[in-house]
This record gives C-alpha cells, structure tokens and sequence, in this order.
C-alpha cells in the first residue's frame, strides 16, 4: 500500500448482491473494521428491513455507524462522511483495515471525490420542504424548484422526492441553490482507496430479493413496520421512505394483502438494484483506484472459493 496515505478498501454494488457478506469475511481475513455506507442502515428502528449485520456479525469484527441515528432525525451525506472519516481514523489508530461497504452511491463519491460544504438550511426551511412535499407531492414540487433554482432542477428527476425536497430546503434556508454549493467542494478524503464492486447477473439478483423478502418477514418485518408506525412521523423522512415500509405500512392499514405488499417491494427494490449498478458501472468509486469487478452468482449466495480470495487478495496487495 502507499506509504503517504493509510489504505482502505471499499465494497459497493446493488443491493443484495452480498456486500456484506463479503467485507465480513475480508474483514475477518485481513484485520478490518467495517463501516456502513449505506443511507438506510444509519437508523436504528429499521434493522430487519435494511438487513443490517446482526448482533452475532457484528460480535466478530467492529462494525461501525450502524443503527446510530433515529428515524425521527433525517440523516444527510455531509453527516454521514464527517463519522465515516472519523471510524476510519479510529480504525487505522487501531491497526486495522477500515473497509466501507453499502449500496449509496453518493456516499462513497463524497468520501472519495469530495463534498460541497453546504449550511445548515434551518428548521423552517426543512419543515416547509415536508410539508410542500406531503402536499403537492414531488413532480409539483419539482415544478416549483424548477422556477427558483432552474439549474439544479435540471439535474433531479420529477420523481425523486427525496432529492427534490432537499433541494427546496438548501435554496429556501440559504439563498443559494444546491447545484450552487456544489460547485464548491472539500478535498477528497487522503486515504490510499481499493475498490471491490460486484455486479451479478440481474436473474440472480431478481431471485435473492425474493429470498431477502421471505427471510425478512420471518424476521418480523411486519413488527418492525408497526413499532415505526406508532411513532407516528413525518412521511417525509428518509426512513419512513426505505423499502418495505410504504408498502407493509399500506398492508398493516388493511389497503394491501401480505401478498401485493410483497410484490411491490420486491418490485421496487429490483428497480433500486438497476439503477444502483447502472451508478456504479458509470461512476469510478474513487479516483485513481483500480476496481475488481465481481460478476458471478456465488456472490449472491454467499460463497466463496479458495482461488476466489487467491484472486482477490492478489488484487488488493498489488493495488497498493
């Protein structure tokens, strides 16, 4: 590895494509503590639906910055890099490998490639942004930060309400839109970054959404949808978005069979899945690095061969 900069691997793809499976087994081989990089797996309501590593996972190597913020709080990227550097650090300190891992394509660019230093928009602009949201809905709202801030509009789909209210936020609570601040970026992160993607086969990954559906419920999905439930939140957060809460919320309701709520998940996780590694296919995960590309089924069903690793720890010695 460089001898100017600690080293740090990165595993990303789509979900349930076995990330963490992988950095587990890495981590247990090579001495690593894994940090989440995952926008969902921050919220510590929402543990069975995001398949967050389980307390028997996390008991065999560190894991970090997992279930570490409420849902009643919106977690954001700058948020995220801030603690991500910080594990990283505390990782190295302790002579181990920090490995970041998770589906959040912005993340690992934030990390890698730098972030807009953007201020605290305020608690009225975030609330104006819920509330407009929840009303006209995210293809109105669009239409409205479209006329106020026409360039970073541009850059957001109708649909993507997330994005939109986040928007309307940052121009309402600074006076500056969002595709301003981020022409003005920190230096990326000074760490030496590998980079492992798996990208398997859609049919593959098709089919473990189904199996990570099933094995969710007999988790208690449906208990932990309902315990978010009562804390009656805004539906604007970013949790009370993550797949398999709208859907099984509108079960618990009595709007939907098990049968269709299911359905629907597993439909829009797949679309998820598709435009994650369309992201990651067009999107280097960290300037400079060399990525392994993983492709093959195994990393769906989480198994892995002896030359597997020969390959992979060849990969990461002569990345260095």
């Amino acid at each position: 590895m460089s001898e100017r900069l600690p080293p740090a691997l990165l595993i990303a793809g789509p979900t349930a494509s076995g990330k963490s499976a992988l950095a587990l087994a890495v981590a247990e081989r090579l001495g690593g503590t894994i940090i989440n990089t995952d926008s969902m797996q921050v919220y510590r309501e929402l543990r069975v639906l995001t398949a967050r590593p389980t307390p028997a996972e996390e008991a065999r190597v560190p894991h970090r910055l997992y279930g570490v913020r409420p849902a009643a709080e919106a977690g954001s990227v700058a948020w995220w890099r801030g603690e991500a550097l910080a594990a990283m650090r505390a990782a190295r300190d302790a002579g181990r490998l920090p490995i970041l891992t998770g589906g959040s394509g912005l993340y690992f660019a934030a990390l890698t490639s730098g972030l807009a230093d953007i201020p605290d928009p305020g608690p009225e602009a975030r609330a104006e942004a819920r509330d407009l949201l929840q009303t006209l809905g995210a293809p109105a709202l669009h239409a409205r930060l479209a006329a106020a801030d026409p360039a970073t509009a541009a850059r957001l789909k109708p649909e993507d309400s997330q994005r939109i209210a986040r928007a309307w936020e940052v121009w309402r609570g600074t006076g500056t839109g969002l595709a301003g601040w981020q022409s003005r970026r920190s230096d990326p992160a000074p760490w030496d970054f590998t980079a492992i993607r798996l990208d398997p086969p859609r049919d593959d990954l098709r089919a473990a959404i189904g199996r990570r559906f099933e094995a969710m419920l007999r988790a208690g999905a449906l208990e932990e949808v309902r315990a978010l439930l009562a804390l009656q939140l805004s539906p604007a957060l970013p949790a009370m978005r993550a797949h398999g809460v709208p859907e099984l919320s509108a079960h618990l309701r009595g709007m939907l069979s098990l049968q269709a709520a299911g359905r629907r998940v597993e439909l829009v996780t797949g679309q998820y899945t598709k435009r994650q590694a369309t992201w990651f296919r067009h999107h280097a995960l960290a300037r400079q690095t060399r990525t392994f590309t993983i492709n093959a089924r195994f990393c769906v069903y989480e198994q892995f061969s002896e030359s597997f690793w020969r390959e992979l720890f060849h990969f990461i010695q002569i990345s260095g």
